[in-house]
């Protein structure tokens, strides 16, 4: 019966091992992600937050590297956009929106010469302005084209998104490993149980003290470990008889790249987020002279030709501070407008289908940095955790069921 007993017990070894596998793997694949903020003291660092979190602006910044080096030009998407589409787009909330601007700003720098004009020398002035739209508009997007690398930011649109929105990181990778990450957590009940008979074996013949704990050790690191290597190694297939032999995830680099790039084109890299760059970002002051430049030369436009008296009787002073008014309401009332352009310029820019092209076309080594990009040079902590968890499984088992006297 006694020995029975202690073969049972025996049998415990890879069992357990299996447990501890699964748990190391679960708990390296949670630590990756989560916290999303850091949680512990910061100083000194006692605490953790998620590797990917931890590293975004790292992985942001490989990222567009990444994007703009192998995959997508600023100059080639913005040549996309055509300004009679956009013209089109825009047009009628635009004319709402001058029409306000144009009575705010008479009536602030010259408000007796605007009170003075019936109400049919205003309706000109608005017609003649809104006729003018689709040419101002033309001229405006022609000249964003020709600078726009000066106007537009990729990367500072990439970093700085993911910086403030670090669950969106998450998303991403768990997004294009969703096959990945639950084979890891898989694989540590297979290999622990697998690397738990050899551990068993070298107790049933020797049954040092060290043994459990080493194997709770080895089992931790290991399957982490081998994971990782059997999702991004080898990463050029390797043909043995029938079979082509390659990591899980460079294998699915079209299916990734399909998703991937849905996902960037939809969250990250989408016309919402590059008008706020273009408007907010550190070339808005380039784009605001393109903007001063286009509307002081159509002002000068409409004075000359259309109402020449107006001019005349602003004074130099209120003209001028018109014009600089003009500028300034224009430019801070363009969210209004330009929203009404996000569906044709998604339809224009077709980031996700350009993006999952150029992506299935990239070498499997360009393609591992998809994934696997900043956080490689801390594995090692997953790994160390695992292994650490590991060696105290061992530790437990050795002290309550192999020695509970």
């Amino acid at each position: 019966m006694e020995w029975i007993i202690e073969h049972q017990l025996l049998l415990l070894i890879p069992i357990v091992s299996a447990i501890v596998g699964w748990l190391t793997n679960y708990l390296a694949v949670k630590m990756m992600f989560y916290p999303i903020q850091f949680v512990g003291i910061k100083a000194p660092y006692l605490g953790w937050q998620g590797l990917i979190p931890q590293k975004r602006k790292e992985m942001a910044e490989i990222s567009v590297d990444l994007l703009l080096g192998k995959l997508l030009s600023v100059e080639d998407l913005v040549s996309r956009l055509e300004p009679d589409k956009i013209s089109q787009a825009i047009e009628r909330r635009l004319k709402q929106v001058l029409r306000k601007i144009i009575n705010d700003v008479m009536q602030e720098s010259a408000p007796k010469v605007w009170a003075s004009l019936p109400a049919q020398g205003k309706n000109l002035v608005y017609a003649r302005v809104e006729a003018d739209i689709p040419n101002v508009v033309e001229k405006l997007v022609r000249d964003f084209q020709h600078n726009a690398t000066e106007i537009l930011d990729i990367k500072e649109l990439v970093v700085d998104y993911l910086i403030a929105h670090p669950a969106l990181i998450n998303e991403i990778f768990l997004t294009a490993g969703n096959k990945e990450f639950p084979f890891i957590i898989r694989s540590g009940l297979y290999f622990g149980f697998l690397l738990g008979i050899p551990t068993m074996v070298c107790w049933y013949f020797f049954q040092d003290w060290w043994i459990l704990p080493l194997g709770g050790l080895l089992v931790g690191y290991l399957t982490n470990w081998i994971a990782l290597q059997i999702i991004f190694e080898p990463k050029d297939p390797i043909k043995i008889g029938p079979w082509n032999l390659q990591g899980m995830f460079l294998k699915r680099q079209d299916e990734v790249a399909k998703v991937y790039s849905h996902l960037i084109e939809r969250k990250l890299m989408n016309s919402e987020n590059i008008i706020s760059t273009v408007l907010y970002g550190s070339g808005a002051e380039q784009l605001w002279e393109l903007v001063e430049l286009h509307v002081n030369d159509a002002i000068e436009r409409y004075v000359a030709i259309g109402q020449p008296y107006i001019g005349l009787g602003l004074g130099a002073d209120n003209y001028f501070k018109m014009k600089a008014l003009a500028v300034k309401r224009i430019f801070d009332s363009s969210e209004k407008f330009l929203l009404y352009m996000h569906d044709y310029a998604d339809s224009a820019l077709n980031i996700g289908d350009d993006l999952r092209e150029k992506m299935q076309s990239l070498s499997p080594a360009e393609f591992e940095n998809v994934l696997r990009p900043a956080y490689k040079q801390d594995e090692w902590k997953l790994i160390v955790t695992g292994s650490v968890l590991g060696g105290l499984a061992g530790v437990i088992q050795l002290m309550y069921i192999f020695m509970p006297t």
